[in-house]
């Protein structure tokens, strides 16, 4: 490459020696996303899209997205949509076409009987018991597989055998012969190939014999062209593996090479496949895309933007150590994106019935609102006023703790851009709880009147109950709180049984303007989203995340 990119990270800075030292030709850069179709991408997996697709931009280069499908068992067709959707909604193209490790079957085959020829594979009798018990511990050796000595030409036969459908599943492994006395376990002879009988989505029962993940992996890298195989910390004790494989079975010149990083972990949220399916199937949660869920679909459906999410992986950056982000901060990162431009609507969650009894009952005003304080060129809405109306019920309190100023016996308020009130009595029913507020209208305050800027200490939204449209409020809180331990515990005790609070709530009528999938504020509640079980006239909507901001705050306490 003609011009220096300067790196913005560690791992920009090895791409940048490998440019500089002409490692691959032309400076080129190929990276890939490689997802398992076992399930759905979640918040980590973010960062690694970004990170691969942000390279690949960034050097002028490309990113294959490669499914390393060679588990059929746990692998289906609904898992790939769902990833390619995500990537795409998440604003990121691929090099056409999509790559599968499948694709690669017939090559990896040859891969692994080159080691067989060289000495370097031998077919395994040992049960999967057996292979784990003798492969040892940190203290502890290995101990030889007492079929680790077998000709190449029996190997040859026992695998084309396995190949061929003869031998049960789980019976006989291809094991690559490399060290049992290795300090790095991974090392000690790691099996490469298992006999398993499973419908694969892509190739049928053509095969009954699969490679395992770290076999396929760095080969598919490398005859995909892949530069640079960027993947989380965990796999860089597997690293001494991909660039075995490469070095005993590839002959290519250039080889890829494999830089780890720091995953990504988010407090409240569950980053384990095995985890978030449990959820799935025990019916903790009603899908994938539940909005509880730290999946992209389940964010997505929650309301959060593309944008957000990139944000939030631009500002934790790229490190070495894995550690943990407080959700705060994805938090503040969709505030900031919807502050701007999500439209304000009124809409009362837990409503209680206000009636103004000097307000004559047949009479309908309409009040002029800003549709976005944040952005003039939004403009202006109508909403309709009158004489019974709808109020938070949090809103109200017959009596009044300290520096509580929202509506109370005998004192004034103002409902946001009409009037000012007074709380006059409060009726309630024969259970005691309260049933209606009467207030009555100072008509001098109405907003931008000549001399309505008399100042009261608080301002309520309000709906008319004339006009009220009812919509289903969905108030979600996370599965896993915040201070959450490791005391021993299975994660399915620890899960938030409030997590989802259904309301039935009361907005102004322009809500039905909206479609599912439009966001927008609810004044003084926070931000939502229109559910996808929206239906004509029956508004759905979802709590994105609430107006208070403790993260930010806490940032700026930090700074000062």
């Amino acid at each position: 490459m003609d011009t220096k990119i300067e790196a913005s990270n560690f791992i920009e800075a090895e791409i940048n020696k490998d440019i500089e030292n002409n490692v691959y030709a032309n400076g080129r850069v190929l990276t890939r996303f490689p997802p398992e179709p076992n399930g759905y991408l979640h918040i980590g997996h973010v960062k690694s899209i970004c990170l691969n697709f942000g390279i690949g931009l960034k050097y002028h280069g490309a990113t294959n997205i490669r499914f390393d499908d060679t588990n059929p068992s746990k692998e289906n067709v609904e898992y790939v949509n769902s990833i390619l959707n995500d990537v795409k909604w998440l604003g990121f193209q691929w090099t056409e076409p999509v790559h599968y490790a499948s694709d690669y079957f017939p090559q990896l085959y040859e891969f692994a009987c080159k080691l067989i020829r060289k000495g370097l594979a031998y077919v395994d009798d040992q049960t999967s018991e057996e292979i784990r018990k003798n492969r040892g511990d940190l203290e502890h050796p290995g101990i030889d597989s007492p079929y680790r000595n077998r000709s190449v030409e029996e190997n040859m036969k026992l695998f084309e055998e396995m190949k061929a459908g003869k031998y049960p599943d789980g019976s006989k492994v291809l094991r690559a012969k490399i060290d049992m006395k290795s300090p790095n376990i991974v090392m000690r002879d790691p099996v490469i190939y298992r006999i398993l009988r499973a419908t694969h989505h892509r190739t049928g029962d053509t095969w009954c014999i699969y490679p395992l993940y770290d076999f396929a992996h760095p080969l598919s890298d490398a005859l995909e062209g892949i530069t640079h195989s960027i993947c989380t910390v965990e796999f860089e004790e597997r690293r001494p593996l991909y660039n075995w494989c490469l070095d005993n079975a590839f002959d290519g010149k250039e080889k890829p090479r494999q830089i780890e990083f720091a995953r990504l972990n988010v407090t409240t949220m569950i980053t384990s496949k095995r985890k978030l399916r449990r959820m799935v199937e025990e019916h903790v949660v009603s899908g994938w895309d539940d909005p509880r869920m730290p999946t992209i679909s389940g964010l997505r459906r929650r309301g959060y933007t593309p944008e957000s999410l990139r944000n939030f992986c631009e500002m934790i950056g790229v490190a070495k150590a894995n550690s943990t982000v407080d959700v705060g901060m994805l938090e503040y990162c969709i505030r900031e994106d919807l502050k701007d431009k999500a439209p304000r609507i009124m809409t009362v969650v837990d409503p209680i019935k206000v009636v103004l009894t000097n307000y004559p009952e047949d009479k309908t005003e309409y009040m002029t609102l800003e549709n976005n304080p944040s952005d003039p060129a939004a403009g202006t809405r109508e909403v309709p006023f009158g004489r019974n109306l709808f109020i938070e019920r949090e809103d109200f309190m017959e009596h009044p703790v300290k520096k509580f100023f929202r509506m109370t016996p005998g004192k004034e308020v103002r409902l946001k851009g009409a009037y000012i009130v007074k709380c006059d009595e409060v009726i309630k029913d024969e259970q005691g709880e309260i049933k209606e507020i009467h207030c009555t209208v100072d008509f001098s305050s109405r907003s931008g009147t000549p001399g309505a800027d008399r100042k009261v200490k608080g301002t309520l939204h309000w709906v008319a109950e004339k006009t009220a449209v009812d919509v289903e409020c969905r108030l979600y809180d996370y599965l896993i709180p915040k201070d959450d331990v490791d005391d021993g515990r299975d994660f399915m005790e620890k899960i938030n049984k409030n997590s989802l609070v259904v309301k039935h709530g009361k907005s102004e009528p322009a809500i039905l303007n909206y479609t599912a999938g439009d966001r927008f504020q609810f004044l003084r509640k926070g931000y939502f989203i229109l559910d996808p079980d929206t239906t004509e006239g029956k508004p759905v909507a979802n709590l994105i995340v609430g107006l208070r901001d403790s993260w930010a705050k806490a940032r700026q306490k930090a700074g000062k």
